[in-house]
């Protein structure tokens, strides 16, 4: 659970865990029909069958977005639609023009994805009202926007803005390689990436490697920034932070474990575990880096050398493009 985040803040919003039941209810998923490229919708987190949408475990609410989409290969299509060309071509003497080709695609497409495979992908969805946080389990931009939208399209009133801090992340793990102090409470590991700014573009990646060493100052000093960087938090949870302040590769170390019993497994125990610990790790690495910025709870601030590129709402977030991950969900 969670082993990617990205992190939102929530404007003004109140809202009961019935009401929250009621809107998802709105959109619950059904699997593709026969002829339908893609679905979306909201599945029970425990995995029952017609269970609850929306569950709630210490004050913290869980949901879970599932997503369907056909496999169609371009080749595929492409050889189909050849194919109803030429057809029409030894039957009629004419080649197809491009309104009728697009036309024939069409058709082609209808024919194909009954027959399709199908590929299914899931993201955790954790609401914490006290804090006003929205967390999504994923570590690709394009696809938190699409659940940022279901969600704002069924919540009457929510709004929510990427989380912004007064310095920007990769000025951050610049210093704290460069100046081999990293801050308190937490540790950098043994993995990094370091990108060069000019038109190079060179990238220069160390994994399972000490990172106090000269060559990694030397990059810097060179005008390469970090990218990524392995972190631990208070010696319970390990990740890798990103100068998008994504947060991935979320992972609990042994001592969150200890004095816990065989049995002592299960949604509630997972989820307990998972918001216990990150929700004292979030404020804790926001504070890091200077804390929040514009989208703080004391409202709007000056962000000298913040995250400019951090949309404001979620209809902005929506609206960005961003290319999906490998390390998530196909969907």
């Amino acid at each position: 659970m969670f082993k990617n985040m990205i992190v939102y803040r929530i404007a003004e919003w109140h809202a009961e865990l019935p009401q929250l039941e009621e809107a998802l209810a709105r959109t619950p998923f059904v699997e593709c029909g026969a002829t339908q490229e893609k679905s979306v919708g909201w599945v029970p987190p425990r995995g029952d069958a017609h269970g609850a949408l929306a569950e709630s475990v210490g004050g913290h609410w869980i949901l879970r977005f599932m997503a369907e989409s056909k496999m169609l290969p371009g080749s595929v299509l492409a050889r189909r639609v050849k194919e109803k060309a030429a057809r029409i071509e030894r039957e009629t003497g004419r080649k197809p023009g491009k309104k009728e080709t697009r036309d024939l695609k069409d058709e082609a497409k209808l024919d194909l994805l009954p027959m399709a495979f199908t590929k299914q992908g899931s993201m955790w969805v954790w609401i914490d009202p006290e804090a006003r946080l929205l967390v999504l389990d994923t570590g690709s931009q394009g696809r938190a926007d699409e659940v940022v939208t279901l969600l704002v399209e069924a919540l009457p009133g929510l709004s929510v803005s990427l989380v912004d801090t007064q310095t920007a992340p990769q000025a951050a793990m610049a210093h704290w390689l460069k100046e081999q102090e990293p801050p308190v409470g937490f540790s950098v590991d043994r993995e990094c990436e370091l990108k060069s700014a000019d038109e190079s573009k060179a990238v220069v990646r160390y994994a399972r490697h000490p990172l106090d060493i000269d060559e990694i100052r030397e990059h810097i000093a060179a005008g390469k920034l970090p990218t990524k960087l392995a972190m631990s938090w208070d010696d319970r949870v390990a990740f890798v932070l990103t100068e998008g302040l994504q947060i991935k590769k979320v992972s609990f170390l042994d001592t969150v474990f200890e004095g816990r019993g065989q049995d002592d497994s299960g949604f509630d125990t997972d989820v307990a575990i998972a918001t216990g610990e990150l929700s004292k790790m979030i404020p804790d690495l926001v504070e890091a880096l200077g804390g929040e910025g514009r989208t703080g709870l004391d409202g709007p601030a000056a962000v000298p050398g913040g995250r400019a590129d951090a949309p404001s709402s979620a209809t902005a977030a929506a609206a960005a493009t961003a290319g999906a991950d490998d390390d998530d969900a196909p969907f």
